[in-house]
C-alpha cells in the first residue's frame, strides 16, 4: 500500500513538472488568432505536430511516461478516488515548481491551497483501503469504448463554439477523456504483453490518452488557463471516483469513510484553487519582467487570449 501511495505521488510530481514544459510548447507552437478564438474555428490539427519539433515538449513526454507508469502502479493497489485526487494535485507541484524555477509569486491564498493539497493527500493516504476486487465485464469495457467516442465528438463540437463557452467545455471533455483513461488503466488484467494485446482496455486507454491530450491542448490554445484546467480537474476526478465505488468495489478503510471524503474534497478543491498554474509557463514570468509595466500587461493579455490594446498617441 505504501509503495502504491508513493507511486501516486511520483506520478503527480512528474505530471506537474511536465505540464509547465508542455504549456510553454503550446504557446510557442500556437498559430491561433484572436479572431479564431472568438469565432470558434475548431481544433488546430497541426498544433501537436509543431509541438513535436520542440525539445522541451519531447522531454516532457518522457517525464509524462514516467508519471503514467507510476500511475499504473498506483492503480494496482489503491482505489480510483485516491489515485485520481492525488494526481489532480500535480498543480501544487506545478505551482511550487513555477515559484522556484520561474520566480512566480504565489499569494498567501495559493500557499494555503498548496498546504491544503498536502493535508488532503495525507487524509486520502491514511483512509484509502485496497482497490476493489470486482472485475470488469465486456459490457463495462464496451461502455468505455463508447465513452471515448462520445468524448471525441463532444470535443470536436465544443471546439467550434466561440469563447467563453469553448474553453470550459473543451476542458471538461479532456477531463472526461482522462477519466476514461484512468478507469481503463484500473481494469487492465496485467502488464504482460500477451495480456495487454488481448485486453480491450489497452486500446481504450491509448485512444483516451490521445483524444484527451489534443482536446486539452486545444482548450489552452487561446483560452483561459484557469478555466480550462479547473474543468479538467473536476471532470477527471469526480466521475472515476464514482465509477470505482459503484462498479469496481473501491472503498475506504473500515470506519474512515468520512476521513476519505474530507481528504478527497479538500485535495480537489485546493487543486482547483491552483488552476491558474495549469499553464505556468505562460502566465507566470520572472520577477524582473513583472516590473515592465505595459510589457507585462501585454504578456498577460496574450496568455489569456485577449487582444493587445492599441498604444495611445
Amino acid at each position: 500500500m505504501l509503495a502504491s501511495l508513493l507511486a501516486a505521488l511520483l506520478s503527480a510530481l512528474c505530471y506537474g513538472i511536465a505540464s509547465v514544459m508542455q504549456a510553454i510548447s503550446v504557446r510557442a507552437a500556437s498559430r491561433r488568432t484572436v479572431a479564431a478564438n472568438e469565432a470558434g474555428q475548431g481544433v488546430d490539427p497541426g498544433l501537436v505536430i509543431r509541438m513535436l519539433r520542440q525539445g522541451p515538449f519531447l522531454a516532457s513526454i518522457g517525464i509524462d511516461l514516467v508519471g503514467f507508469i507510476a500511475q499504473l502502479v498506483a492503480l494496482r493497489r489503491l482505489p480510483l478516488f485516491a489515485v485520481q485526487a492525488i494526481i489532480a494535485c500535480n498543480l501544487a507541484v506545478t505551482a511550487v515548481f513555477a515559484a522556484w524555477l520561474m520566480r512566480a509569486r504565489l499569494s498567501g491564498r495559493e500557499w494555503l491551497a498548496v498546504a491544503g493539497v498536502v493535508i488532503g493527500v495525507g487524509l486520502l493516504g491514511s483512509s484509502a483501503g485496497a482497490q476493489g476486487a470486482k472485475t470488469a465485464g465486456w459490457a463495462f469495457q464496451l461502455g468505455l469504448i463508447v465513452g471515448v467516442a462520445i468524448v471525441a465528438l463532444a470535443g470536436v463540437a465544443a471546439a467550434r463554439l466561440p469563447n467563453p463557452a469553448r474553453t470550459p467545455l473543451l476542458g471538461a471533455a479532456a477531463g472526461l477523456g482522462y477519466a476514461v483513461l484512468a478507469v481503463s488503466a484500473r481494469i487492465l488484467p496485467g502488464f504482460a504483453p500477451a495480456q495487454l494485446v488481448r485486453s480491450p482496455a489497452t486500446y481504450t486507454l491509448a485512444a483516451a490518452g490521445i483524444v484527451s491530450f489534443m482536446l486539452y491542448a486545444a482548450a489552452l490554445d487561446g483560452g483561459s488557463v484557469t478555466t480550462a484546467t479547473a474543468a479538467v480537474i473536476l471532470a477527471e476526478t469526480m466521475p472515476p471516483a464514482v465509477v470505482g465505488v459503484i462498479f469496481l468495489g473501491d472503498s475506504t478503510r473500515h470506519g474512515l469513510a468520512a476521513v476519505g471524503v474530507l481528504g478527497f474534497v479538500l485535495a480537489v478543491a485546493c487543486a482547483v484553487a491552483l488552476a491558474r498554474f495549469g499553464e505556468a509557463g505562460a502566465e507566470h514570468r520572472p520577477a524582473e519582467a513583472a516590473k515592465a509595466g505595459e510589457q507585462t500587461a501585454g504578456i498577460r493579455r496574450a496568455a489569456l487570449g485577449k487582444p493587445e490594446l492599441p498604444e495611445r498617441s
